[in-house]
């Protein structure tokens, strides 16, 4: 079935190493003049370089993980670190409304960039239609962390 996921060591080694042409392995490791906001031993934070909204970070781990379809069950820490992360971008960047934000993933093939990379965009409520398009509630290819979490069959807490 196209929701089986791959596992054991091969997924893990394959996805644990960094990817040489991959953009987002590239700023992972600063290789690049993108300017990282936020980060930690797991994480980095930047802008988007097409931002959907007024406020618009990319939260992407070091380690390369193709997209939200190859996570498992040991990466659901990783997927809340990630979250909190994005909000503290936006507590950073003194977003006045934390409940007017959306937060998520795009579900491969409809992800630019194949490296994990959680989308946290404010004020969504101000968000164009195009924007609405590709990351509004509606959009069948973008998911929240919820839905992350829930569609792999992880207990969110």
């Amino acid at each position: 079935s196209s929701r089986e996921r791959s596992s054991g060591p091969a997924r893990r080694e394959a996805s644990s190493s960094r990817s040489e042409d991959c953009p987002f392995c590239q700023i992972a490791t600063s290789e690049t003049d993108t300017e990282i906001l936020l980060s930690d031993d797991q994480l980095v934070c930047f802008r988007d370089s097409k931002p959907g909204a007024t406020h618009h970070y990319l939260v992407v781990p070091r380690r390369h993980i193709d997209n939200c379809k190859a996570l498992q069950g040991d990466d659901v820490s990783l997927v809340e670190q990630m979250e909190k992360m994005g909000r503290s971008i936006l507590e950073e960047k003194k977003v006045c409304d934390l409940n007017d934000v959306r937060m998520g993933f795009h579900v491969p093939p409809f992800s630019s960039v194949p490296h994990l990379h959680l989308h946290t965009l404010a004020p969504a409520s101000k968000m164009n239609f195009r924007s609405q398009l590709h990351y509004g509630p509606q959009s069948h290819w973008f998911i929240t962390v919820s839905r992350t979490l829930l569609y792999g069959g992880w207990k969110l807490r």
